[in-house]
Formats: C-alpha cells, sequence, structure tokens
C-alpha cells in the first residue's frame, strides 16, 4: 500500500510534471493548434489503453455525452491559448498570468453555485491585477506598450477557459458524476473540436501538420507524461490527500515552471526586477486564498 508521504511526492511529482508543459511549449516548434491536436490524440489513446488495462469502465451515455460535449470545446480553446501565449511571451509571463485563474474562480463560483459573491475573494483578485501589471511592466515604458502584452492577455484569456471548466466540473461532481469519466469525455470531445478546428484552419495547407522528430518527441512526451500519466496519478493521490494539500500543491507550479525555465533559457526568460515583484505578490495571493479556502472548510465541517 502507498503511504500518505509517497502521495505527496507522487503529488508533487505530478506538479513538476504539469509544470513541464509550458517547458515543452516553448520547444516546440510546431504553432498552438498543431501541439493540441497531437497531445490530445495521444492522450486519449493513453488514457483510454490505461483503463482498458485496470478494467475502469467509461460510462457513454447520451446523458453523460450531453452533460461534457461543450467542455470539450472550451478544454481544446483552453489549452491553444495557453500555448499561444508562451509563444507571444514566454514561459515565465505566460505561467504567472495563468495563475489569475482563482480571481475568474470567485466570479464564476457564485453563478453556477447560486452562492453569495465572496468579496474577499474578489479583493483578492484585483490584488492579483496589481501584480499582474507589475509582472508585464517594462523599465521606462507604459504599460500598454510592453512586448508582453499580447501574450498577457491570451494568458489572462486561457486562465478564464480554464476557471470555466473547473468550475463546471465541479457543478457535474457534485451531482455524483465520476471524475475519471468527466474528465476522458471532455478530453474526447476536446480531440473532436480539435479535429474540426485542423479541418478549418489547414485544409489547404496539410504540410503544416508534419513534425520535426524531435517535436514529435516533444508532443509524445506532453500527451503521455503530462497528460495521461499526470492526470492518472492526480485523481488517485486525491483519494488519500487532503484538498488543502492539494491545492497548496499545485500553487507550486508556476515555481517549478519559471525555475526551470530559467535554468534552461537563462538569456530569455531573466526578467525585470519588477517581474519578481509581480511575481510574488501574485503567488502570495495564490497560497493566501488556498489558507482562506481551508478555514472555510474547517468552519462547515465544525
Amino acid at each position: 500500500m502507498i503511504s500518505k508521504y509517497q502521495n505527496l511526492l507522487l503529488l508533487h511529482l505530478t506538479v513538476i510534471i504539469f509544470g513541464v508543459t509550458g517547458i515543452l511549449g516553448k520547444l516546440i516548434q510546431a504553432d498552438e493548434i498543431i501541439i493540441v491536436f497531437y497531445r490530445l490524440i495521444i492522450a486519449v489513446i493513453g488514457i483510454y489503453a490505461y483503463f482498458k488495462i485496470s478494467g475502469y469502465k467509461i460510462n457513454f451515455s447520451k446523458e453523460a455525452i450531453k452533460e461534457t460535449w461543450y467542455v470539450g470545446a472550451i478544454v481544446g480553446l483552453h489549452w491553444i491559448t495557453f500555448f499561444g501565449s508562451i509563444k507571444l511571451s514566454n514561459v515565465s509571463v505566460a505561467l504567472i498570468c495563468f495563475s489569475s485563474g482563482a480571481f475568474f474562480t470567485s466570479l464564476l463560483e457564485p453563478v453556477y453555485f447560486r452562492r453569495k459573491l465572496d468579496y474577499r475573494e474578489v479583493l483578492l483578485g484585483l490584488i492579483t491585477v496589481v501584480g499582474i501589471f507589475y509582472v508585464c511592466k517594462e523599465p521606462g515604458k507604459p504599460f500598454f506598450e510592453s512586448k508582453y502584452l499580447p501574450g498577457m492577455l491570451m494568458s489572462l484569456f486561457s486562465a478564464s477557459l480554464s476557471s470555466w471548466f473547473t468550475v463546471i466540473n465541479g457543478v457535474l461532481i457534485k451531482k455524483g458524476r465520476r471524475a475519471k469519466n468527466i474528465s476522458f469525455l471532455e478530453l474526447t470531445a476536446a480531440l473532436i473540436f480539435l479535429f474540426i478546428v485542423v479541418g478549418v484552419e489547414y485544409h489547404d495547407q496539410l504540410n503544416a501538420l508534419a513534425m520535426r522528430p524531435i517535436d514529435f518527441l516533444y508532443v509524445s512526451i506532453l500527451g503521455l507524461l503530462c497528460t495521461s500519466f499526470a492526470y492518472i496519478v492526480s485523481v488517485d493521490v486525491m483519494k488519500e490527500l487532503s484538498p488543502y494539500t492539494v491545492v497548496m500543491a499545485v500553487n507550486l507550479e508556476p515555481i517549478y515552471s519559471i525555475v526551470l525555465a530559467v535554468l534552461i533559457w537563462p538569456e530569455s526568460e531573466k526578467m525585470s526586477p519588477t517581474f519578481y515583484t509581480g511575481a510574488l505578490i501574485i503567488i502570495g495571493i495564490i497560497f493566501a486564498n488556498g489558507y482562506f479556502k481551508m478555514k472555510d472548510r474547517k468552519k462547515v465541517v465544525t
């Protein structure tokens, strides 16, 4: 039996693997649509193979498909904009701006769960916006002239999409739907969405689908390790670890990604002091948000 500490190590390994996603996105020369297209093909095949070997039964009922098909389009668009933001800026900017997802969640959760707006979360979100300002501010230049602005805006849009499908999944799980089933159906729907996007975008330039051998290796790692393996492990460890532990570990993803990016690309990933000021503000807000949520859960339990 795997101990709690082994599960904790697996969780942090998974978070590091999630952090590698941004690194691979920068390494791969293909555009973001092609990256996501091949990633989904490999990931869906990998997860389906795992389900077949483990004997897990997927629910392909009309009701299950009806609940998840449109979420697949959101997932697909989220991944496209995520990789697009990296190519428009760099890994550090994209990951830090993507960390703003908690702010979007604080706005969406009250709508879907029919609860009052938590003004504490909104305040934390607004402070995050201040952090993002510092992240993208270049010394001696106005904010809106920053070369990172297009990537920043795309990363924020990607974060909003991520928050959207996460909240929807929360609603589905509250209804008693299985997390593994939801995720697999959504990834399958995302793959179908990407087939449509690729068909429209590249119908007259099929040569664009060709990849360098090294790019295909990177995409294979992205699909099998950063998606299939990470997804399976993250679902399993949540059975043994508390939500607070999981949330705190996941919050380390941008830190792991930025450290890896700086080690690999010390020149292009080296940022101004204002960037690191903004990054510290955002990371601090992420941990503060996790702390407050944990206190709220304890109040509900007691």
